[in-house]
């Protein structure tokens, strides 16, 4: 730069030198310091675990920056900027539930109750013979708790889909649906996981996990699967070769003491199973359920706490914004916040679109290719074990290995 003749080329050194708060944002140390974040950030690079007090002040942190950035540190140094996504189709072959969750939308009481719906078997084979073109991977069934179909319902579903196309991987039914199952058809849930393995079934959802703590947990979610009963389904379907996914239900009564009490439960079982493979916050959508008087989560909220998750859960591989529910430009950026993985092509949804949400229902392998690739990460198809998959988009560039 020329020197102006007044020394104006040195005139913007010395007023940064001058004024500290524009000092205090040239470097990211500063940063973290004025954010009082630079120990977090110290035990991070030395490799050392957050506890819980380190998650509480991520999450009350006034710079979100600060916290997305050390997130997207530790986002970087797994994945690069590669971001995932899968070609998938969800389907929810029944609404029909005996638990009264006060955040759903999407449940009904009784069959006959408006609104109330089951597929027959081939309903639900057909979701997935219309779509034979397309290059699917996955098939995601959850569903509600249904007190008077039998147990072959869901056994044939699986087969079925097999049948169909037998190279589908099927990640379907939530622990909570495994806990139902195994009480109302009077078996264990050892034998209900062996028996849907034996008809097909090849992972298990994260859904049904909303918040471990109990207190929240039994003032929204009182007649469903507990928290260790949750916690142990996982660990008995990681045992048996299953691998799952756990998700956590963030945005209504729950305090930043309760997030961390989640995301150290979850940590807690990865380290004795191996078996998570991404970890789901999932929002709080309030319209049209018992809890519509409270707010949705901002924005900044939804970005933060998918930034802490990937901070404070250090084992689990993945952490994934489900773009149904964060909304979609959310979920973009949160692409810089910790996020590595986008879900998939979804296709069908009923449960946050009947809470109110505006996001599409389907997005398409291009879409989702050109969402990640304007938010300046590299798209890579994946299937359901996080297998790259060679594909057809010319957007997506991948190499064939395994990157789970």
């Amino acid at each position: 730069m020329a020197a102006h003749p007044d020394g104006g080329a040195r005139r913007p050194a010395r007023a940064l030198a001058q004024n500290p708060d524009l000092r205090s944002f040239l470097t990211q140390e500063d940063r973290l310091s004025r954010a009082g974040l630079t120990d977090i950030a110290e035990k991070i690079s030395a490799g050392l675990r957050l506890d819980a007090d380190d998650g509480v002040r991520l999450l009350e942190s006034p710079d979100l920056l600060a916290v997305g950035w050390l997130a997207n540190r530790e986002r970087e140094r797994r994945h690069g900027a590669r971001a995932y996504f899968n070609h998938n189709i969800r389907l929810e072959a029944t609404n029909v539930c005996v638990a009264s969750c006060l955040f759903c939308s999407f449940a009904r009481l009784r069959p006959g109750d408006p609104g109330a719906y089951t597929m027959s078997l081939e309903e639900a084979w057909d979701k997935l013979r219309r779509r034979l073109d397309q290059p699917l991977t996955e098939v995601h069934v959850v569903n509600g708790l249904h007190p008077d179909l039998p147990f072959d319902y869901y056994t044939e579903l699986l087969r079925g889909f097999k049948r169909i196309r037998p190279g589908i991987h099927l990640k379907c039914f939530t622990a909570v649906e495994i806990a139902f199952f195994a009480d109302l058809y009077g078996m264990t849930d050892q034998q209900v996981l062996v028996e849907l393995m034996a008809a097909g079934l090849d992972s298990l959802p994260g859904g049904g996990a909303e918040i471990f703590a109990e207190r929240v947990r039994r003032k929204i979610a009182p007649d469903k699967c507990g928290t260790e009963r949750y916690l142990d389904i996982h660990r008995k379907a990681h045992r048996l070769g299953l691998r799952s996914n756990v998700t956590m239900l963030y945005g209504h009564i729950e305090t930043a003491e309760e997030r961390v009490d989640h995301m150290l439960r979850a940590r807690e079982l990865q380290d004795e199973t191996q078996g998570f493979q991404a970890f789901i916050p999932l929002a709080f959508h309030p319209d049209n359920n018992q809890m519509r008087k409270l707010p949705a989560p901002s924005a900044a909220d939804t970005l933060r706490v998918h930034a802490v998750s990937r901070l404070m859960l250090d084992n689990i591989p993945h952490v994934k914004a489900f773009w149904v529910a964060t909304g979609v430009e959310v979920a973009q950026t949160s692409l810089w916040f910790g996020v590595d993985d986008l879900d998939g092509t979804v296709q069908e949804e009923k449960i946050y679109h009947m809470a109110g949400a505006r996001t599409p229902e389907a997005m398409t392998p291009r879409e989702l290719s050109r969402l990640i690739t304007a938010a300046g990460r590299e798209p890579v198809e994946r299937d359901t074990l996080y297998n790259v998959v060679e594909s057809g988009h010319p957007a997506i560039q991948s190499s064939g290995r395994s990157v789970s």
